[in-house]
């Protein structure tokens, strides 16, 4: 909880201060279309500014309690290595606190990747409703037609990157400087290019071509104030969008 400021230099202040807001991105699943999926099903009379206040509060406190119990046991018994993200922490370092905890961390593990089935599964569900609910639109079907044809290409295209770790095995070096196989280009193609980049398109369309305004309206349609409205238009105007372009530099390695 204290932190260490020694050796501190501005770059690695930047460097800190670009991880933060990547975790932010990514952890409101920011440029996906789930928030105007699931926004589009909100009823008139919801208060939003409450609403956008309890995703701040539920986001940021549940990754500040993962924190405070992830980091350090893993630190204990792994070290900083054993503190990367992604695979490695979930399946190597984790794995290795649980077993020294004996019979009660069989029973912590089993729970911990139980969450973390439904967590993938109910991520899965907030992007397929975002392709449903607009391919639904789009080509007039029904829910269940759509559901099933979309389900059938992403098992399909899952298939397929499975099969990248042997049948299909490559190993192509990224503009990030990291070598990946299908997964780890797919990976990027999405998550380093296309999300911060439509993201940074998106506050631009938002604060110069339907102006905040418009978004304010929408924000105050249920009689209830928006009191943050003067720094929203800022915020969408001139500092999101210079946020967006140095996020997608760094992620795509450029920066």
């Amino acid at each position: 909880m204290i932190p260490n400021l020694d050796g501190i230099t501005f770059g690695r202040f930047m460097k800190i201060l670009l991880d933060a807001m990547s975790q932010l991105f990514f952890s409101l699943s920011v440029s996906m279309g789930i928030m105007i999926t699931y926004g589009s099903y909100v009823k008139k009379e919801v208060n939003l500014s409450r609403s956008i206040s309890q995703i701040e509060l539920f986001d940021t406190g549940i990754a500040f309690l993962a924190g405070m119990m992830i980091i350090p046991a893993v630190y204990v018994f792994s070290g900083t290595e054993g503190m990367a993200s992604g695979p490695s922490l979930m399946f190597i370092s984790l794995p290795k606190v649980f077993d020294a905890m004996g019979g009660v961390g069989t029973i912590i593990g089993l729970v911990f990747f139980i969450m973390v089935g439904f967590a993938a599964l109910t991520s899965c569900v907030s992007i397929m409703e975002t392709l449903v609910a607009n391919c639904m639109e789009l080509f007039h079907a029904t829910r269940k037609k759509m559901s099933m044809m979309i389900g059938v290409l992403s098992a399909a295209a899952a298939c397929i990157i499975c099969l990248g770790y042997n049948v299909f095995y490559f190993e192509l070096p990224l503009p990030n400087g990291q070598t990946g196989q299908i997964l780890d280009l797919m990976d990027y193609i999405s998550n380093s290019f296309l999300m911060p980049l439509i993201s940074m398109l998106t506050c631009i369309f938002v604060g110069w071509v339907i102006k905040p305004k418009w978004i304010v309206e929408e924000m105050e349609a249920s009689g209830h104030p928006f009191r943050r409205k003067k720094i929203y238009a800022v915020m969408i105007r001139y500092v999101a969008p210079l946020i967006m372009a140095v996020l997608f530099l760094q992620s795509a390695g450029w920066l």
